[in-house]
């Protein structure tokens, strides 16, 4: 039993000496990484945001899940490239944007307002990814005449009640929040996430992450639950895409189901398999961005 106890001592300080390394070589990588974004800065009301403004075209204002920043906000929609004007903000606490006051969806929405009133952008398609899917909900429904249309990404849903007992900490355990119990973790990501491993590499730099992790798990998703009443989903004035994988093992697909009567005017693209991801799917995807931008630009 002694010598059983002293192989399982030696491989555990071996994996964690590995994943060290690991995580030390992909933290280098990331920074390279984002330093060939040309990602821009901008002084708001609120503080700074940081961004990415590429190609031509009907605008899509992407907006990126928990653990993302502008680079993942644009690598969501890149493929557009050629076809649309992408516009990925990093969300408050992200890659460079500060927070204002509570960080609400409210408040990110008005941030989003004011990127657009800058950039002297009139109307635009929202595209919002997992946990961006809340503030880009808010966005349609605060700002009506500034969105041509709603695209949702395995995203948030809102609920069909208010419910009488919700997570009121929707994130990750905050103890989980660094670069290395990332690479410790990430061999558990196919099995718990349904996400490959090397997601992780995608997260990294968490550090930059955090603020922004930490208020989505407290303020951005709960709110669709917490403050039910401000999301008349039935009054949305602009057409909405959903796509969406059915064996998302995040954002759970029986949401979309159960949600999906409350979108007055939704087009719904949905996929067997690909997780949160949608891997496999590009092409699909594309056609669905296709035929909806140009059914309402």
């Amino acid at each position: 039993m002694k010598r059983i106890l002293i192989v399982i001592a030696v491989i555990l300080a071996l994996y964690l000496l590995i994943q060290g390394i690991k995580c030390y070589l992909d933290l280098e990588r990331a920074k390279e990484k984002l330093n060939s974004y040309n990602k821009k800065e901008l002084d708001l009301s609120y503080g700074k945001i940081t961004y990415v403004d590429e190609g031509e075209g009907e605008a899509i204002l992407s907006v990126h899940g928990m653990f993302g920043g502008y680079d993942q906000a644009y690598d969501n929609i890149k493929s557009r490239y050629g076809k649309n004007r992408i516009i990925a903000p990093s969300r408050f606490g992200y890659l460079g944007s500060t927070v204002k006051e509570d960080g609400t969806p409210k408040e990110q929405s008005k941030a989003f307002k004011e990127l657009l009133d800058t950039l002297k952008i009139d109307k635009v398609f929202i595209l919002g990814a997992s946990a961006g899917g809340t503030p880009a909900i808010r966005f349609a429904l605060d700002y009506p005449e500034r969105v041509k249309g709603l695209i949702l990404y395995c995203s948030a849903m809102p609920v069909t009640e208010k419910p009488d007992k919700y997570l009121e900490y929707q994130a990750p355990p905050k103890l989980f929040l660094s670069n290395y119990a990332m690479c410790l973790i990430s061999p558990l990501m196919p099995v718990v996430m349904g996400m490959p491993a090397s997601t992780a590499k995608d997260i990294i730099p968490v550090a930059e992450r955090k603020v922004g992790v930490v208020l989505d798990g407290e303020i951005i998703n709960p709110d669709m639950e917490r403050n039910f009443e401000e999301y008349p989903i039935e009054e949305l004035k602009v057409p909405t895409l959903i796509v969406h994988s059915e064996d998302d093992k995040l954002s759970s697909f029986k949401k979309v189901e159960a949600a999906k009567h409350r979108f007055p005017n939704l087009t719904l693209v949905t996929f067997p398999d690909g997780g949160h991801m949608m891997k496999g799917h590009g092409n699909e995807i594309d056609k669905a961005l296709d035929d909806f931008i140009n059914k309402f630009k």
